[in-house]
C-alpha cells in the first residue's frame, strides 16, 4: 500500500530509468547499481549506503506489478490532478478526492485531512547477505533505521538467493492511527567453497583415487555443518557417477532433501618409474577395447 512520501520519492529517477521500463530491464539495471553500492563493496561508506537503501526501496516497488500500478497512479492524483465539484466551486473539491481515492487504493481512503480511513504506514525494504549455512538453517539479522527501534527480522530455513521476504507489520508506522507498512528483505546468499544447492538437495564434488574407483572404497563425506558420512564406492565406479546421501540436504515444509556426492576420479600429477611400469603391465592385462569406438560410432566416423 503506498503512503504520502510517494508523492515525494521519484523511484524512476532513484534508478535513473523511464517510466515505461520494461521489467527485464528494470531488473537489469538495479542488479547494476546494487553491485555498485552494495555495503559489502564500500564497506565504511554512509553515503553509498544511504543510497544502496533507496535503490533498493525504488526497486520494491517498480519490481512489483500492482505495486507499481499503484505507485504510478498515485503519483499522478498528486502531481497535480484536480477534482472540482459541480459548479465549479473550489471548496468542494474535498468529496471528489476522497471518492477517486478510495477506488485507487480499494476503499481504504487517503487518510489525508480525515479523508477516508487511516493510511498505512509506509513499506521498509532492505537487502542483506547471509552465509550459504544460515540460508539453510535459518537465522535472525537485526536492521536498524533512522528514527525507529531496531528491527529483529527471522530469517527462514531454506532460503534461496535472491528470494525477497516480506514482514508484515514491521514497517514504518502509520502517520495517522492506522497500521504499520511491512518490511521487505532482499536475501542474498554467499556461496559455499564446497557445497551447491539443487532445489532441496545439496551438490558436491567427492575426489576418489584411481585404485578407489576401480576396486572399490568406503569413504569419508562432509555434510552442511555436521559430522561426515561414511559413502560406499562400489567396485569399477565410473568418474560423474552419482552417490546419495538421504536427508542430508535442505530441510523444507516437504520434507528434507538429499546430499549428492559427485564422484571426481583423481590422476597423479607425478608417479615414479616403478609405478609407471605397473600400470603399463596393469594396461596389458586389460580387455583390448577402444574406449572411444562408441563415440566415433555415434558421429559418424566408424
Amino acid at each position: 500500500m503506498a503512503s504520502q512520501d510517494w508523492l515525494e520519492k521519484d523511484f524512476y529517477k532513484v534508478l535513473g530509468v523511464a517510466k515505461d521500463v520494461s521489467e527485464a530491464e528494470l531488473k537489469k539495471v538495479y542488479r547494476k547499481l546494487a553491485r555498485k553500492y552494495h555495503p559489502d563493496s564500500n564497506p565504511g561508506d554512509a553515503k553509498a549506503e544511504a543510497k544502496f537503501k533507496e535503490i533498493t526501496e525504488a526497486n520494491s516497488v517498480l519490481s512489483d506489478p500492482e505495486t507499481r500500478k499503484e505507485y504510478d497512479q498515485f503519483r499522478a492524483m498528486g502531481g497535480g490532478a484536480r477534482f472540482t465539484a459541480p459548479g465549479g466551486n473550489p471548496g468542494a473539491n474535498n468529496a471528489g478526492f476522497e471518492d477517486v481515492f478510495a477506488n485507487l487504493f480499494g476503499g481504504r481512503g487517503g487518510g489525508f485531512g480525515g479523508f477516508g480511513g487511516p493510511m498505512p504506514g509506509a513499506d521498509l525494504s532492505a537487502a542483506t547477505t547471509i552465509p550459504f549455512i544460515d540460508s539453510i538453517n535459518g537465522t535472525t539479522i537485526r536492521l536498524n533505521y533512522e528514527g525507529m527501534a531496531a528491527i529483529n527480522a527471522k530469517i527462514p530455513a531454506g532460503v534461496s538467493d535472491g528470494q525477497k521476504i516480506k514482514l508484515r507489520g514491521k514497517g514504518q508506522p502509520s502517520p495517522n492511527g492506522g497500521p504499520n507498512g511491512d518490511l521487505i528483505i532482499t536475501v542474498s546468499v554467499k556461496p559455499h567453497s564446497v557445497f551447491s544447492r539443487d532445489g532441496n538437495n545439496l551438490r558436491l564434488t567427492v575426489p576418489i583415487t584411481f585404485a578407489e574407483a576401480v576396486l572399490g572404497a568406503t569413504i569419508s563425506v562432509p555434510t552442511l555443518g555436521g559430522d561426515p558420512v561414511k559413502l560406499k564406492v562400489a567396485p569399477n565406479t565410473p568418474n560423474g557417477r552419482v552417490l546419495r546421501v538421504k536427508g542430508k540436504g535442505v530441510p523444507s515444509a516437504k520434507g528434507t532433501g538429499d546430499l549428492l556426492a559427485s564422484v571426481e576420479v583423481l590422476v597423479p600429477t607425478h608417479i615414479s618409474d616403478k609405478a609407471a611400469k605397473a600400470l603399463a603391465e596393469f594396461d596389458e592385462l586389460l580387455p583390448k577395447e577402444d574406449p572411444r569406438a562408441d563415440l566415433l560410432n555415434r558421429a559418424g566416423l566408424l
